[in-house]
């Protein structure tokens, strides 16, 4: 059996709506309407969608952007931070959440990760110095951080809070959605995300409604009107193509998520008495949507092995910690400080878990795992 690692091939087979029509003929149908409205850039659609999406998360404002990426970018960019500032992330993420601070011209300072993936928030303190200006918390797996606590940080230190919540569209923390918590949060709906698009895709949120100002805005070169600009800013609009296909999908996230959580749920109550095989903490309070359903594992790469001859496709996020990538070379950082990234980088094991997987993919996944552990004991 195969089971695939990415839904991309079926998920335009069967929508989970229950509608007569497959998904794909009503989104093409929905396109060729929009087509001839010639409406393509900062459209009618592309507003629809801001809005749906914004009371989807549950906030006054949302911006759609060409990216995840950008999103990070441009809300540093409008919160005025820049050259000679500090943004304080984690270590433990993919090199998109560094790549925006960069861009942005202000210098990334990493803090290692706890047992769930996400920044230690014991550790943010001592890593505070008199140029840091923001906190950005990645909900890295679509786990969400101790939100909490980093709000407290930043409130002791007046910093600004920026969250990473590419990958946790409809996760939320204390019943709170991801997003919400600090001045702005940024979301991707590349193809593999939770509310997905046909190329790539981003969206700001915020409940300030000067930094709304400000980022649409920047998103469109800075213009105020078709002839006024206010400041010199970027061509990063959300093209209104894609946000006819999220205004589609938007529909079916609770229950593609769901479904995730059901997966991973499965998952847990197997792997969880598996002793070479580590799952981490879970929490009631914690809607985590599990965008990566990630595991450590006892000799790990001949687990990875074994996974891919037994047609299980897995993966690793990720093999090499981002602080010691050579990019981040300049800013001096040196094996053993960061040793729980470390670990999980020699350990760590992304499974299947996508909505589209069968019950008998899943539980083949399960049983090629339990067959692995039970050779390696025998």
């Amino acid at each position: 059996m195969r089971v695939p690692f990415s839904y991309l091939d079926r998920q335009f087979k069967a929508g989970l709506q229950g509608e007569k029509e497959q998904i794909l003929d009503l989104i093409l149908a929905d396109i060729k309407e929009f087509v001839q409205t010639g409406d393509f850039t900062l459209g009618k659609k592309g507003e629809e969608f801001e809005r749906e999406f914004a009371s989807f998360i549950g906030v006054k404002h949302a911006i759609g952007v060409n990216s995840g990426t950008d999103a990070l970018f441009l809300s540093l960019k409008a919160l005025g931070i820049g050259p000679g500032d500090e943004v304080i992330t984690c270590a433990e993420t993919f090199i998109a959440t560094a790549a925006a601070i960069v861009a942005a011209g202000a210098k990334p300072v990493f803090v290692d990760v706890n047992d769930e993936f996400t920044i230690d928030t014991a550790l943010i303190e001592r890593a505070i110095t008199k140029r840091t200006k923001a906190i950005m918390p990645v909900w890295f797996t679509g786990n969400a951080p101790d939100m909490d606590e980093i709000m407290a940080i930043a409130v002791r230190h007046g910093l600004v809070v920026l969250e990473d919540s590419c990958t946790a569209i409809n996760a939320s923390y204390r019943g709170k959605h991801a997003g919400t918590f600090g001045a702005a949060g940024a979301f991707s709906f590349h193809p593999l995300k939770n509310l997905n698009v046909w190329s790539d895709g981003g969206m700001i949120v915020t409940n300030d409604d000067r930094l709304n100002e400000k980022l649409r805005m920047q998103r469109n070169y800075g213009l105020k009107s078709r002839d006024e600009a206010d400041l010199f800013g970027y061509n990063s609009r959300l093209d209104t193509l894609q946000a006819v296909v999220a205004l589609r999908l938007l529909p079916d996230v609770k229950a593609c998520t769901d479904r995730r959580i059901a997966i991973a749920e499965t998952y847990d109550r197997v792997f969880s008495n598996i002793s070479q095989i580590q799952v981490p903490p879970r929490h009631a309070y914690i809607r985590h949507v599990y965008h990566l359903y990630m595991i450590r594992g006892e000799n790990r790469d001949a687990l990875l092995r074994y996974c891919q001859e037994k047609g299980v496709e897995t993966k690793i996020h990720y093999p090499i910690p981002l602080p010691y990538q050579k990019c981040c070379n300049y800013l001096g950082y040196k094996p053993g400080d960061f040793p729980r990234t470390e670990r999980d980088c020699r350990t760590i094991i992304t499974l299947p878990a996508h909505p589209y997987l069968t019950d008998e993919e899943v539980e083949y996944t399960i049983e090629t795992l339990v067959s692995f552990y039970r050779r390696e004991m025998a």
